[in-house]
């Protein structure tokens, strides 16, 4: 039976590694940033088909990266970063595609692009008044990306294999324009609740 030696059990204990960045899952992650000017040519092209198909395997190696890295302790620091990076990276810029290509409506790209571009920038802002705020993802935004993921693929799919998802695009616009906007106000009100704290704070 194969024993864990000391030094190997205190690397755990310790969490996501800080050396050999460059592993496996991190370099799937990559893979992944560097297929989104690939999807986004994809959409903008009018090959909805072929879009379709490499979303579909971003978001397979997003789950082969993530079971890598728990099963076999490849977490690395690196990767607790380019993970969500990689994500966002690939989901904005598909929703800035989709807008492009008129197949979803502008004040949606909008209120999507918005939404991240407030969160970063209360961030940063937070960092730069020393009151630096560790915005945790929320169950509203967890849905609101889940949302954001079915959306994108019941449009690039109906466009790319030719069949009708009206109503089911109608209701996915509706629920990620909702949970968007909720996402929002939850985010303002947890950032605003952090600033007070840190104010009255010692």
């Amino acid at each position: 039976m194969a024993t864990c030696a000391p030094d190997d059990a205190a690397s755990e204990a310790r969490g996501p590694s800080r050396g050999a960045d460059l592993s496996i899952p991190n370099l799937i992650t990559l893979g992944r940033i560097l297929l989104v000017p690939v999807v986004v040519w994809a959409i903008t092209a009018g090959e909805m088909r072929i879009a379709f198909v490499l979303f579909l395997a971003a978001g397979i190696s997003d789950a082969v990266d993530g079971f890598l890295a728990k099963r076999f302790g490849m977490a690395t620091e690196l990767g607790a970063y380019l993970d969500p990076l990689a994500d966002k990276a690939m989901l904005v810029s598909i929703y800035v595609a989709l807008g492009i290509a008129d197949a979803v409506p502008g004040w949606l790209v909008i209120l999507v692009v918005s939404r991240d571009i407030m969160i970063v920038t209360a961030v940063i802002l937070s960092w730069l008044v020393d009151k630096p705020v560790a915005l945790k993802p929320l169950l509203v935004s967890k849905l609101n990306t889940v949302a954001q993921i079915a959306l994108a693929c019941v449009i690039m799919a109906a466009r790319g294999f030719d069949f009708d998802a009206g109503i089911a695009v109608m209701v996915l616009t509706a629920l990620v324009a909702a949970l968007t906007l909720l996402s929002i106000a939850f985010y303002v009100a947890e950032w605003v609740r952090h600033m007070n704290a840190a104010e009255t704070g010692p």
